[in-house]
């Protein structure tokens, strides 16, 4: 599949440049990186932000996450009054909430890496390690691969995106599925519910089709 390059012609339109876009700092995400894909899809609004009072007045919320899922988990716990913040305007205000790599696999139940730890537990399910079926299987998953939709969804298009990660979202309810990725088989790229979606793939490193997805995620209105 051919990827076309990055599009720096992407401009805020409508209601865009009105929106607070909390980007959530917990010390362990690819923030910069993210910060620019948000403003280069459209976004003006973008606050980079570890106090949970800006994340209640947010009208949408990224939680990045790059490492460890029992350190990412841990790291946002120790923000006092972040967790419950997140829960309040996802769970309850159905605040658009978008969650990346690790801050995708922290919506489930569990995560087992260097022994087991409590996720969010938004979306049912474990965070358990890849085991190749064959030595030609690469871990970690790194590169380009496809983004199968499982079914129609606003947010998710088929395309080709960029991994790296060394774990993987087994999903206890497959409609919280969205979309899959084959890698020695298929693994879960997106899960989500209501107005909350994690994908596994990194759309600020996925070039024309990581950039299409945050703009749909900006204008998106579950």
């Amino acid at each position: 599949m051919i990827r076309a390059k990055v599009m720096p012609f992407l401009r805020p339109r409508g209601n865009l440049v009105a929106e607070t876009i909390a980007l959530i700092d917990f010390g362990a995400g690819n923030l910069h990186s993210v910060h620019n894909a948000l403003k280069a899809a459209g976004a003006e609004g973008v606050s980079v932000t570890s106090d949970p009072e800006r994340v209640r007045k947010a009208d949408r919320i990224v939680l990045p996450g790059v490492g460890a899922f029992g350190a990412c988990r841990d790291a946002l716990a120790a923000i006092d009054g972040m967790v419950s913040a997140l829960e309040e305007r996802a769970l309850h205000a159905a605040t658009p909430f978008l969650g990346i790599c690790v801050g995708m696999q922290l919506l489930a139940d569990k995560g087992i890496e260097f022994g087991e730890h409590d996720g969010l537990g938004w979306i049912g399910g474990t965070v358990k390690a890849m085991k190749p079926g064959s030595a030609a299987i690469k871990i970690p998953h790194m590169g380009w691969n496809d983004v199968i939709p499982t079914e129609g969804h606003d947010l998710l298009e088929a395309g080709e995106a960029y991994y790296l990660h060394g774990y993987h979202f087994e999903v206890a309810d497959a409609r919280d599925i969205l979309a899959k990725t084959d890698h020695g088989g298929p693994l879960v790229s997106a899960v989500g519910r209501d107005n909350i979606v994690g994908v596994q793939f990194h759309p600020e490193k996925s070039q024309a089709y990581g950039l299409a997805f945050l703009k749909r995620f900006l204008e998106w209105k579950p």
